[in-house]
């Protein structure tokens, strides 16, 4: 499933399947493919964390993203986040900005 594709379905989908949703997508989207394992974690309790406001159609605010990736900088040597696995990040949460 491609990100657009789930982004105009996620209105209409009970919670446990948007939670099945979410996890394919993570697991099998190309923009993930050469993240690690944790950092794919990492990226869908982001998800996760707004998928109410994503649900609504609202998305994630550029203060969201910025606050979120202040904090993954913050804890990047515990989390093993490399400069490229950042930008991937934040390319994945602007793509849910409305």
């Amino acid at each position: 499933m491609q990100l657009e594709d789930f982004l105009e379905s996620v209105k209409d989908m009970p919670s446990y399947r948007l939670e099945r949703e979410l996890n394919s997508l993570v697991r099998q989207n190309y923009r993930f493919k050469n993240l690690s394992s944790e950092n794919r974690e990492i990226v869908l309790d982001l998800v996760k964390k707004y998928k109410d406001k994503i649900r609504r159609g609202l998305g994630i605010s550029e203060y969201l993203i910025n606050k979120e990736m202040y904090r993954l900088h913050q804890k990047r040597d515990e989390d093993d986040l490399t400069r490229r696995d950042k930008e991937q990040i934040r390319m994945i949460l602007e793509s849910f900005k409305k």
